[in-house]
């Protein structure tokens, strides 16, 4: 089996503290939370080395500046390289978790009572972001055509009345992988405008895209679309560094900017740890070669899981996912008694993310975390089939 060399042996992983390898008992192996099975990429390491070796740990700035204004430049740049979007840096507000970017967005935008429309399933933050605000949740359920989750234009329309004021958007989409194309896009986009809404966009998995399809920044479509967009993103997810804590909100307009911030003033936001602010620099100006490194070992990872359900596992329905390293499977066809995260952690010691976090309806579905090493991804496989013919239901 080739060694990639950024897959880290099981006896590492096991090793580790974190909450991916840490939740479950020992015999069970973690294919859930979003968090590759990988070494970081060298300029990484050599930020966060060089920080230590100099008990760097004081009040951060870079050059002469803040140090948040060399996250904005970095944001910037790596738009403008890698999507052609043209970005003001005074329009990026950085920040330690995005998360608290889309509690804040939502607050910033709405009322209590008022309406903000996601794409279900979705991920599970983002239903607390609307119900912990007192806001409703108007679930727009994507689409399966035979082949991949499409968006429901029309039923998009028909969702938005008075009371609604957002749309709250995950491209590429948590949990099914879809990269939604320009066309797309430019129809949330319109009826945006036309209703009068606010779109949010978490982009966070937009460098995690395979070959056959492209990222587009919603923002980056038109001026009109951008004046009711915020962008949030962070390299933490395609760069494997969740536990730094850095990221930011890109408001499409300083009238979109001043209205958030007469809600939320921006020290309420917090700022990144000079840890994070160095290792999305690193991560975003010279991180790039890892990136497409695992790139190519993901879409073997993908392929690998597409073939082997065809194969061993028909019952369970994939539409290959598009970009990041997650895979949601449907097992309602398997007739299981249980959820499917109870089936395949009690039977398989795998644990997965539970289909019914990302949508009620879903009990029969799992988030599958395709982001390990090939000989982790084999056993898991391996466990799953195992498990479905002693059941039988393979």
């Amino acid at each position: 089996m080739i060694n990639t060399g950024f897959e880290l042996p099981l006896d590492v992983l096991r090793a580790r503290q974190n909450v991916k390898w840490a939740k479950y008992g020992a015999d069970v192996l973690p294919a859930w939370v979003a968090e590759m099975d990988f070494s970081v990429a060298y300029p990484i390491r050599r930020a966060m080395d060089r920080l230590v070796q100099a008990q760097e740990y004081g009040y951060p700035q870079r050059d002469g500046r803040s140090a948040d204004d060399a996250v904005a430049t970095a944001f910037a740049a790596r738009m403008q390289s890698r999507f052609g979007w043209s970005v003001d840096t005074d329009l990026v507000q950085p920040l330690s978790d995005l998360v608290q970017g889309t509690f804040a967005s939502i607050w910033a935008y709405s009322n209590p009572g008022d309406k903000v429309i996601l794409q279900l399933p979705a991920y599970p933050p983002f239903h607390e972001s609307i119900s912990a605000t007192g806001r409703r949740l108007v679930p727009h359920p994507l689409k399966s055509d035979g082949t991949r989750y499409t968006l429901d234009i029309e039923g998009l329309e028909a969702l938005v009345d008075t009371q609604t004021r957002m749309i709250l958007l995950c491209n590429p989409q948590n949990p099914t992988g879809r990269v939604f194309d320009r066309a797309e896009l430019t129809e949330i986009g319109r009826i945006a405008i036309e209703r009068d809404l606010v779109i949010v966009a978490d982009e966070i998995h937009c460098d995690l895209v395979y070959p056959g399809r492209q990222h587009i920044p919603i923002a980056s479509i038109s001026p009109e679309i951008a004046a009711r967009t915020v962008t949030i993103t962070s390299p933490t997810k395609s760069f494997n560094i969740p536990g730094l804590r850095c990221g930011v909100l890109h408001f499409g307009t300083r009238a979109l900017r001043d209205r958030f911030h007469a809600r939320v003033p921006a020290r309420m936001l917090g700022s990144p740890s000079i840890a994070g602010i160095d290792a999305t620099v690193a991560a975003w100006t010279h991180g790039q070669p890892w990136l497409d490194e695992v790139l190519v070992h993901l879409d073997a990872n993908r392929q690998r899981l597409a073939g082997f359900l065809a194969s061993e596992l028909p019952a369970i329905r994939l539409h290959v996912p598009e970009a990041t390293y997650l895979a949601w499977l449907d097992c309602s066809a398997l007739g299981l008694e249980t959820s499917a995260f109870d089936f395949f952690h009690d039977r398989a010691k795998v644990a997965f993310s539970p289909g019914e976090a990302f949508d009620p309806a879903c009990r029969s579905f799992i988030r599958f975390n395709f982001a390990t090493s090939s000989r982790i991804l084999d056993e898991i496989l391996g466990r799953m089939a195992d498990a479905a013919r002693s059941a039988g239901r393979g």
